[in-house]
């Protein structure tokens, strides 16, 4: 069984993960994903730097800048973040504006 048909669709992080299945004591099967690692946030190409200001909210910069507030795990990639949250906690903070994993500047 593949993620990457019905389970996600493109444009989430997980799509394109395999799914592996696990064989409990009692019979059931449990399907689930394999691990996704978090890439290195200097590997993807910089398009610009966003200035964290009072009020910030991770969905409405992934919006603005990548248009479309679920893809806010784009900008968690690439400012190495594991916690969302954590990207706009601290006023000042510059957020790194990426191109998606893979595709270089041109």
């Amino acid at each position: 069984m593949s993620a990457q048909g019905t389970l996600f669709g493109p444009t989430s992080r997980y799509f394109g993960l395999a799914t592996t299945s696990l064989q409990t004591r009692d019979g059931q099967t449990v399907i689930y994903l394999t691990r996704r690692f978090l890439p290195q946030g200097d590997q993807f190409a910089l398009l610009q730097v966003h200035r964290v200001i009072q009020g910030d909210r991770l969905d409405n910069i992934a919006a603005q800048f990548l248009g479309d507030p679920e893809a806010f795990w784009r900008l968690c990639d690439a400012n190495n973040a594991m916690r969302p949250n954590e990207l706009t906690e601290t006023i000042g903070r510059e957020l790194r504006i990426t191109l998606p994993q893979g595709i270089p500047q041109s």
